[in-house]
This record gives structure tokens, C-alpha cells and sequence, in this order.
């Protein structure tokens, strides 16, 4: 969890092999699936011709209908134009997407984007469930608390001059990784047991 977009953006980018390491290390050619943050909807026809198209098999797949499509209820835009979806419909289209690619290695870059609290919470325990059913990773970044604690198992947190320079820590345990997170950030709960 960072504070801005920087150090992630090229963590993913680089995990995707969108950019290369400054230190000329090869990352390895993995079978991935990418959900960018920025989604620009280029395809011109219905949300069901871009799943028929993208993801054929687990389109037709009913158990993947009942975990992932109707909770993030996407069956409700089959027949609207790609163009023409609103910012969390694009997203939560994006994220069926991303998740009916066969992969080993799902990046999603802040899924919860345009998701009001209910949408982000259901897609949480969707993408958590998916993951773990599968026995697949997936690297995820997240700024909602609520989305993070719901789908991390480990968080990475990054320090640093945000746009300037900033280094990954090591993956911890969500509760390490928070309460590192929230030193950094200067933020401290109440323990009164009162308030």
C-alpha cells in the first residue's frame, strides 16, 4: 500500500513486464493476467460479445457464472455497449476479465476504483475466493483499507519520497504490514475504551 501511484505503478508494470528492471535483472516470462488501474474501454460492441470474445471458456462455465459474475452482478450488463459503462461498471467488468483469464500470476491494480463500499466488499471476498479456490497469487494494490484487509494474506508496504523514490519492503502480515503502514503515515488509533 503506498501513497501515491508511483512505486506501485512500476511494481506492477514491472511484475507485467510492461517495463524493465533498473537493475537489468530478468524477471521471468510467467502466464499472467493484468487489471490496469486507468480503463479505457476500446471495444465497440456489448459486455457479453467482450466476454464471448476475451474469455470463452469460463464465460460458459457455470460455477464460474456463480462466483464471480452474478456476486459482482455483471449478468446485469451483458447487453450494454462496453462504451457506454459508467466508471464502476467498467471496473467491475474488468475485474471478470481479469479473473477469467487462465493464469498463474493475477495483478490487479486497484480493483476498488469507482466501487461504492457494498460493490468493494463483494468484489473482495470474490477475488479472495477465486484466488484461494484456485490455488493461484495474485498481487494486488489496493489504497482501501477495507478492500486490502479483506483480500491480503501479506501486504508490501513502500516507503520512501512519494514520486521521487520509494522501496518495497518485505511482504509481511497484514497486521505488521498496517500497523508499519500507519507509522509511516504519522496515524494512531484510540484505545480508549470509552470512544
Amino acid at each position: 500500500m503506498g501513497q501515491n501511484g508511483t512505486g506501485k505503478s512500476t511494481f506492477i508494470k514491472l511484475l507485467a513486464g510492461m517495463i524493465q528492471s533498473t537493475n537489468k535483472v530478468d524477471i521471468p516470462k510467467i502466464n499472467l493476467s493484468y487489471k490496469p488501474q486507468t480503463i479505457s474501454p476500446k471495444f465497440n460492441g456489448t459486455v457479453q460479445e467482450l466476454f464471448i470474445m476475451k474469455i470463452p471458456k469460463l464465460w460458459g462455465d457455470p460455477q464460474f457464472q456463480s462466483d464471480v459474475v452474478k456476486p459482482l452482478k455483471v449478468n446485469e450488463l451483458i447487453d450494454y455497449k462496453v462504451q457506454n459503462l459508467s466508471g464502476g461498471e467498467l471496473q467491475r467488468t474488468a475485474i471478470v476479465l481479469a479473473l477469467g483469464k487462465p493464469a498463474d500470476l493475477y495483478l490487479l491494480d486497484e480493483p476498488s476504483a469507482f466501487l461504492d463500499a457494498e460493490q468493494r466488499i463483494i468484489a473482495s471476498k470474490v477475488i479472495r475466493k477465486y484466488i484461494l479456490n484456485f490455488k493461484k497469487t495474485c498481487f494486488m494494490v489496493e489504497h482501501d483499507f477495507i478492500m486490502a484487509t479483506y483480500c491480503a494474506d501479506r501486504v508490501i508496504v513502500f516507503e520512501g519520497e512519494p514520486g521521487v523514490k520509494t522501496t518495497a519492503n518485505k511482504p509481511m502480515t497484514l497486521i505488521e504490514g498496517m500497523n508499519k503502514f500507519l507509522k509511516i503515515v504519522d496515524i494512531t488509533f484510540r484505545r480508549d475504551p470509552d470512544n
